[in-house]
């Protein structure tokens, strides 16, 4: 585990592209834990990153160990490309592991309307993350909305429609925008008791 975005945990200096993942992974933790805090009045710290077969963050609430796995939400292959720093469209896709599927599936988005393609999105999402194991005890999954084509008040009629299939996160939480300044918002809580 590191908290350093440019090397691994080893101390190898990471890719271009790896390094901008964990930079964006990191800022939408950052964003969530002040969320949080605000909202819930509950002390989340530290972040650093770890090695694939764990999620991509870890922290500690209450002094509790925390994982936290990390997704962002584009309405667009613009918003994907400018997000990732390819900001031209030039980086040649074979050297991402499977992200020509990611950018086919948002031009795909592009001829529907703004809530169908929320919801197709979001699914999207939780049917990914849903397919994947952890080696960890508690873990969270954060959505980060990257697009300002939506706002928190357009997914609150989107999330209760959601088909949520089975998957290893004790909670899920949409960061709702951009910045982090918009309340979070609960899509799945199995912390309940």
């Amino acid at each position: 585990m590191t908290s350093d975005i440019h090397h691994d945990n080893s101390g190898k200096q990471l890719s271009r592209s790896e390094t901008e993942k964990r930079r964006l992974e990191h800022e939408a933790a950052r964003l969530f834990m002040r969320a949080y805090e605000r909202q819930f009045h509950q002390s989340i710290r530290h972040i650093w990153h770890n090695d694939p077969a764990k999620p991509d963050i870890s922290c500690y609430l209450q002094g509790k160990h925390l994982d936290l796995e990390i997704a962002h939400l584009y309405a667009s292959e613009q918003e994907a490309r400018i997000a990732s720093g390819d900001l031209a469209g030039t980086r040649h896709h074979q050297h991402y592991h499977g992200e020509e599927h990611l950018w086919a599936y948002l031009a795909d988005l592009a001829g529907m309307d703004s809530r169908h393609k929320l919801h197709t999105s979001l699914e999207r999402i939780l049917a990914s993350k849903a397919r994947k194991h952890y080696n960890t005890d508690r873990c969270w999954l954060v959505i980060r909305n990257a697009s300002p084509l939506w706002q928190r008040q357009d997914f609150i009629p989107v999330v209760s429609h959601l088909t949520l299939a089975d998957h290893p996160f004790k909670k899920i939480w949409l960061l709702p925008d951009f910045n982090g300044s918009e309340p979070l918002v609960l899509i799945d809580d199995k912390e309940k008791p």
